[in-house]
């Protein structure tokens, strides 16, 4: 038999080691562009942890920008947790890290978001993009960008 004592411990050593793998349940995404017509600027990518201000306002996102390549270019955001996350995508040709707009608001700029939503006359909405990260499994995410 073991003091109670001991069994305290192993107990909480179980635990201790259950919590701790539960963090390598972390995952990676990547994200990979093509449709990409140009060299010109940059392909700003932005992951949304809900739906605040997806998909064109990405300052409540985790954003990133790699030089634009007509043969793709792609992203990794790396130990997600378990959640459900969407991703916007923009051809940034002029320097300014937004995707430009014409008057009516239409994206005059290369733009794309995950499952590749396009509805007519509108945004796409964050559950429509919507994709989830559970168990620990990698997700990768194929995103065409177009005006």
């Amino acid at each position: 038999m073991f003091p109670r004592t001991c069994f305290r411990l192993s107990l909480s050593a179980i635990v201790l080691s259950l919590a701790a793998q539960s963090g390598a349940l972390a995952a990676d995404v990547v994200v990979n562009v093509t449709g990409i017509s140009d060299a010109r600027g940059a392909i700003g990518f932005a992951r949304f942890p809900d739906s605040r201000g997806f998909p064109m306002d990405n300052s409540g996102a985790k954003a990133l920008w790699l030089p634009a390549d007509p043969k793709g270019v792609s992203c990794q955001y790396a130990d997600l947790p378990d959640g459900t996350y969407a991703v916007s995508v923009s051809h940034d040709l002029n320097g300014n890290r937004r995707t430009d707009t014409n008057f009516l608001g239409i994206p005059t700029e290369a733009w794309g978001v995950s499952n590749n939503a396009r509805p007519a006359m509108r945004a796409p909405r964050f559950d429509e993009a919507a994709f989830k990260v559970v168990g620990g499994q990698s997700v990768t995410i194929d995103v065409r960008v177009a005006k």
